[in-house]
């Protein structure tokens, strides 16, 4: 049995996909930076740990020991302005890559975004495509996948939006025109992927490109969860400078928010693949947005936003 290690595996697309790993029988480490708080491991799930940060040189070589698979997924954009891309996304990337070539791990598998590109404005799509080459030079086999927005319980994207339109009253501000073409990506759908690629050679060296089955503008994506919410909200469309000015000061208001300024990077361009491509390179039809919201259903969001602003201030 092959032993997989995952970094990055306590957050929102690891722990889907150390789940179904686990499901297929699969033998699990997960990677653990050291931190005062207690981790967010998979309940009842026989995965085992290797604590160590991506910076660790000898900690990332312990925890290779007997790896046959690396899952590479941490990241820090979700920290918005608080991130260090250099530091985690690219340098731990080139440590985490390192340490697999001396352990000879056979495979790694990296999650990337639409659009990333070393020459790139936005700084987590030049940092993602700075990563995939280090992977790709790296010698080991590599599969990368390139992912439009991910969506699911707990996620950064439908979860954040639910907090803001549920916490402001009457309006809710759209970014530019609102019409930026996404291809949400349901997270079960891109978990299963991980989890199929690692069986199919053809997959091997390959990049792909994937995202869920329809394009939505962002106006089409935000009425959606506000129809899932069963509120009204009337759209307000702002200029991109000005939203991001709020959004920072949000960020330095609620740190625990998943919405920071790299969520309004991925808002600025349109982020899409071809939609046959997980049917035609995984044979999976991905799921809709609107099937797979009900976990937004019967929460109060607004009490969370305000738990969130307590926590800063008695902190």
């Amino acid at each position: 049995m092959s032993t997989i290690l995952v970094t990055g595996g306590t957050g929102f697309i690891g722990q889907a996909l150390v789940r179904h790993l686990a499901d297929s029988g699969h033998r699990v480490r997960i990677l653990l930076r050291a931190s005062s708080r207690s981790p967010n491991l998979p309940r009842g799930l026989p995965v085992e740990v290797a604590v160590s940060g991506l910076n660790d040189e000898r900690g990332l070589r312990a925890a290779m020991v007997g790896v046959d698979i690396v899952y590479h997924l941490a990241g820090a954009e979700w920290r918005g302005a608080y991130a260090s891309l250099m530091e985690i996304d690219i340098r731990g990337t080139q440590n985490v890559v390192a340490a697999a070539a001396d352990a000879r791990v056979k495979r790694l598998f990296f999650v990337s975004h639409l659009g990333a590109d070393r020459a790139s404005a936005y700084p987590v799509l030049k940092a993602k495509a700075i990563a995939e080459e280090y992977i790709r030079r790296s010698g080991i086999d590599f599969t990368i996948l390139r992912t439009a927005i991910v969506f699911g319980n707990n996620d950064g994207f439908t979860t954040g939006l639910a907090q803001l339109i549920s916490s402001i009253p009457r309006f809710f501000f759209v970014p530019g025109d609102g019409e930026t073409l996404l291809q949400p990506l349901w997270v079960e759908d891109l978990a299963m992927c991980l989890v199929w690629a690692l069986d199919d050679e053809g997959t091997n060296n390959q990049m792909y490109e994937i995202g869920g089955p329809e394009y939505l503008t962002f106006n089409q994506v935000v009425q959606t969860v506000i129809e899932t919410l069963d509120i009204r909200r009337r759209l307000i469309h702002l200029r991109q400078p000005y939203l991001r000015a709020l959004t920072v000061l949000l960020e330095n208001l609620m740190p625990a928010m998943p919405v920071s300024v790299y969520w309004l990077d991925y808002l600025a361009t349109n982020r899409a693949s071809n939609l046959d491509a997980i049917p035609r390179f995984f044979n999976l039809m991905p799921s809709r947005l609107s099937q797979r919201l009900a976990y937004l259903e019967g929460r109060d969001w607004r009490k969370d936003v305000w738990r969130m602003v307590f926590r800063r201030r008695t902190n």
